[in-house]
């Protein structure tokens, strides 16, 4: 059942607005505190405890936790309680880019250093981050040979950019963060242990949504969240409970993400089950039915709500491909192609006010 304060309207749907959450921020949101990350989870609750505790040490912390349950926010959180909260917090994925790039971003480069570099050069993430927060995610994706060069910058406090025989001092913090079992890959090989040891002097272990146990709360949160974003909407009593039972395998990233696209298609400003994904729409214990040859018309209804949402999630983040591109669960380049398929060029987007 749901445990809800929410009244049921004539139509028998949820108005979301009366779920009583007040102002509270969606978990997804950048910049929120760790209480709010914390929420009613005894687990969370002791993370936020322990952070709140060495925030402004010199202990390092390595945040673990699934794919999409806020290791970014959790350690922007961190940073901005701290000393160093005025500086800037520098994020890098180590997993999404490119290996041939990777060195040349963390550590900058000197003009003419290799063919293609910049003219200017190129000051490097780690030197931006100094006097602040270097937030290195998913750091198990880092080349080895790379994690020896960044174990002697996390030891010497310096750094040499490419094509550079001067080290140049910096004012480092690392936190960093990764879904995989860092000690499993110590033992095959493909983790530096000296770095781990130097990485993880605190472990906090964020859970995955579907463990949470404020579980209803956190899917509250978001669905008012969006709402007021998008303006009045109500959600169908089924339609909640079919998210508050299912898993929750991508986390709060995939809640945030099935719960924009449900506004962006639903009609009459009330989200039903047929708004949902099939994996969620469909009742436990079965799967949705395999896809056959749609009719024509049906191709194209799907063509345009497919083009519907990409227009409503560009103009939610404001014409940032990039931040669209992570809402929705896919690659920059694949935004890109979605978006030339459906003709929605930049000039397009100008033009129909996305800014």
């Amino acid at each position: 059942m749901i445990n809800a304060t929410a009244a049921l309207t004539d139509a028998g749907v949820i108005d979301l607005p009366e779920f009583g959450v007040g102002a509270e921020p969606v978990l997804t949101a950048p910049c929120l505190t760790l209480e709010e990350l914390a929420g009613e989870d005894p687990q969370m609750r002791r993370n936020v405890q322990r952070a709140y505790r060495i925030v402004d040490t010199d202990i390092p912390v390595l945040i673990q936790g699934p794919t999409g349950s806020g290791k970014e926010a959790f350690a922007r959180a961190m940073h901005a309680i701290s000393r160093r909260g005025a500086r800037p917090f520098v994020a890098v994925n180590c997993a999404a880019i490119p290996e041939t790039l990777i060195e040349s971003e963390l550590f900058g480069y000197r003009p003419g250093a290799f063919t293609g570099a910049r003219r200017e050069g190129l000051r490097g993430r780690i030197a931006h981050s100094s006097g602040g927060t270097l937030f290195l995610d998913e750091i198990g994706d880092m080349p080895l040979a790379l994690q020896s060069r960044l174990l002697r910058v996390l030891e010497e406090h310096q750094i040499v950019p490419l094509g550079s025989d001067s080290p140049c001092p910096v004012d480092l913090h690392v936190l960093a963060a990764s879904h995989r079992d860092l000690r499993e890959m110590i033992a095959q090989g493909s983790f530096r242990e000296d770095l781990y040891y130097r990485l993880n002097g605190l472990t906090l272990e964020l859970p995955a949504l579907s463990e949470r146990a404020d579980k209803e709360r956190v899917i509250r949160l978001t669905l008012a969240a969006q709402v007021r974003r998008a303006g009045a909407v109500r959600i169908e009593p089924e339609a909640l409970e079919r998210l508050l039972a299912y898993s929750w395998p991508g986390n709060v990233r995939e809640l945030h993400n099935v719960v924009r696209t449900a506004l962006a298609i639903c009609d009459g400003g009330i989200i039903r089950l047929t708004d949902l994904p099939g994996q969620i729409g469909a009742p436990e214990g079965m799967s949705a039915a395999p896809p056959s040859s749609p009719p024509a018309y049906r191709k194209d209804l799907l063509r345009a709500l497919e083009r519907t949402t990409l227009l409503r999630v560009i103009d939610v983040n404001r014409g940032n491909v990039s931040r669209a591109a992570a809402d929705l669960g896919v690659s920059r380049n694949t935004l890109y192609r979605k978006m030339k398929r459906h003709g929605i060029a930049p000039q397009t987007c100008r033009a129909a006010g996305l800014r």
